[in-house]
């Protein structure tokens, strides 16, 4: 496996892409009323985010971004296949994984809906810009 195909701007934009698609997400236009519903959270619940929450998540957006591309590291990948290959994993993983969690934790399935969704989405659009930006 080589690397030195990756774009390291195409994997910084992805990484940053989440943060777009979550501000939105989770917006009052949105599905803020049903994610908080869904948590249990009170009317003035979650405190606002930290800047070590933002770090945090852009680290961990990174790494999933760097993932993705390794993924999809083939010179015939496209912005078509990227997208897919980002829906693939992130529904067929990450929101199944979700789904098996909360079934545990006793979570309603818009919660799955909301943050397995999210996941989604955000994946998408970074296989996207990873398979169109080569």
């Amino acid at each position: 496996m080589t690397f030195q195909n990756l774009n390291p701007w195409a994997i910084l934009t992805a990484a940053l892409s989440s943060f777009l698609v979550g501000g939105l997400w989770y917006s009052p236009l949105m599905f803020s009323a049903l994610w908080k519903k869904a948590n249990r959270f009170a009317a003035d619940e979650p405190p606002a985010a930290t800047g070590k929450i933002f770090a945090v998540s852009f680290v961990l957006s990174l790494v999933m971004a760097f993932n993705l591309a390794v993924f999809l590291n083939d010179a015939r990948t496209t912005l078509a296949w990227g997208a897919t290959a980002g829906f693939l994993a992130g529904f067929g993983w990450v929101a199944m994984g979700i789904g098996v969690v909360s079934l545990f934790e006793r979570r309603p399935w818009t919660y799955v809906i909301v943050n397995g969704g999210y996941i989604t989405a955000a994946l998408v659009l970074m296989g996207a810009i990873l398979g169109a930006w080569r």
